[in-house]
């Protein structure tokens, strides 16, 4: 362990644009306490993402909606404890960004907890807050497509961005909120064509969580990779228990998979 750990050195946004350059895909799992935060760093994940997704993984709760700043911060300090070289992202919960001045507020408890960079879900309404943030030294990950706090609003969680109008609207958002100083963007569950054409489009990182393999990289909530959360699984997830027989194992089947392109495959996009 202390070997690896020697030999990589910290992930910070540098290392994300020089992966970018070279076009080596970039590995991103959630992550909510010390204990995985070790492992997953051991493995190679290159970002630890503490997603609002704790709600329904770690609390069992029916969506994301619920999860407080306080909890996503409390696990953001598990994480940042058991962690020594990844980059951390954590996710600014539902209702905590509605100014630009609440969202510094709430992105603050959040660095100050341990996170890099923080996450905010929508469009080219952020378009300020996102320049607030970058402006005061916090760098923003975005995330377009389907946004999960916006589920009320979608009916669903429903695949985003299929038709043109939709489409075009969604790279747009990308090409504003990457002007506004967002550094990486995670796109969920849009055609993979479409995650093709936001990539193209902006001249940062995407990872793609169910939007095809021409993303810069790929992430999925460790509970579904590790097939853990009961009840029926999302297009775009893939078991890697399957074949392993550590959680280890797991974890470096997907950094593998991510890093030679086997995944996705054609099964798990849209």
């Amino acid at each position: 362990m202390a070997s690896y750990l020697q030999e990589r050195k910290t992930v910070t946004g540098n290392t994300l644009a020089a992966l970018y350059k070279k076009q080596e895909k970039i590995t991103m799992l959630t992550c909510y306490d010390a204990s995985f935060a070790s492992l997953m760093d051991i493995c190679g994940v290159e970002i630890l993402l503490i997603g609002d997704s704790l709600g329904m993984v770690c609390q069992g709760k029916d969506s994301t909606l619920p999860v407080s700043i306080e909890e996503v911060a409390y696990h953001t300090e598990c994480v940042a404890n058991g962690n020594k070289t990844a980059m951390i992202v954590a996710d600014m919960p539902f209702g905590t960004y509605p100014t630009p001045e609440a969202a510094y507020e709430n992105a603050a408890e959040l660095i100050k907890a341990g996170a890099h960079m923080v996450k905010i879900e929508g469009g080219r309404w952020l378009e300020d807050t996102i320049r607030f943030l970058t402006e005061r030294a916090i760098p923003v990950c975005g995330h377009l497509g389907l946004t999960p706090q916006s589920v009320h609003q979608f009916g669903g969680y429903r695949v985003q961005g299929k038709t043109e109008e939709d489409a075009e609207r969604i790279i747009e958002d990308a090409k504003i909120l990457q002007k506004a100083g967002a550094s990486i963007f995670v796109l969920e569950a849009i055609p993979s064509q479409l995650g093709k054409r936001v990539t193209d489009a902006i001249s940062v990182p995407t990872i793609g969580i169910g939007a095809g393999p021409d993303c810069s990289g790929q992430v999925l909530v460790m509970h579904d990779m590790l097939n853990v959360y009961p009840g029926k699984k999302a297009r775009f997830v893939r078991n890697f228990m399957e074949g392993q027989t550590t959680i280890e194992g797991a974890i470096r089947a997907y950094v593998s998979a991510v890093k030679d392109g086997t995944f996705p495959a054609e099964e798990h996009c849209f």
